[in-house]
């Protein structure tokens, strides 16, 4: 196998893996940050505190998958240090995460047509399945993230964890 195609269906395992990793965290974001609300935690404060939940759990799994199925180990390295070494990465991508989240439902918030286009979005997504204001900037904002952290998280990955040549 040429090294372009290796490359590719690496990247291609890894976009199935994040793709679970994103259901994952997603669902349990929304669910977390719903129930949040409901109990009346500001949107904001509910959005980036089922992050961090729906983060560390996707993460488990997501160790598990990528050093099994799309990252081939290094032979010296000590499993237990892999797994700090990918749970640091992790944590930065998780400050990143939640940065992200912070700035979009910042932006959400403050900038009118944001929170215009925002409402536009629900006002659609409500013709499918109900939707509120405050899910809809959450599940977006965690798209955002989600798409920046992704790149992130290939290229440390590759670099800290994976067998050189």
């Amino acid at each position: 196998m040429t090294d372009k195609k290796k490359l590719l269906d690496q990247i291609f395992r890894f976009g199935v893996v994040g793709f679970s990793s994103f259901l994952i965290d997603f669902l349990i974001t929304n669910i977390i940050a719903l129930v949040m609300r409901q109990a009346g935690t500001t949107p904001t404060t509910a959005a980036m505190t089922g992050a961090v939940f729906g983060f560390v759990i996707s993460i488990i799994f997501n160790y598990i998958l990528s050093m099994h199925w799309v990252f081939e180990r290094r032979d010296e390295m000590d499993r237990r240090k892999e797994f700090v070494i990918f749970v640091v990465l992790s944590v930065i991508g998780l400050g990143l995460n939640e940065l992200i989240i912070l700035i979009c439902m910042t932006m959400i918030d403050g900038i009118g047509w944001c929170g215009a286009f925002t409402q536009w979005c629900t006002d659609i997504a409500n013709f499918v399945f109900p939707m509120t204001f405050e899910g809809m900037a959450t599940a977006g904002s965690k798209i955002i993230a989600t798409g920046i952290v992704m790149v992130y998280n290939f290229v440390t990955r590759k670099k800290f964890l994976e067998k050189k040549d």
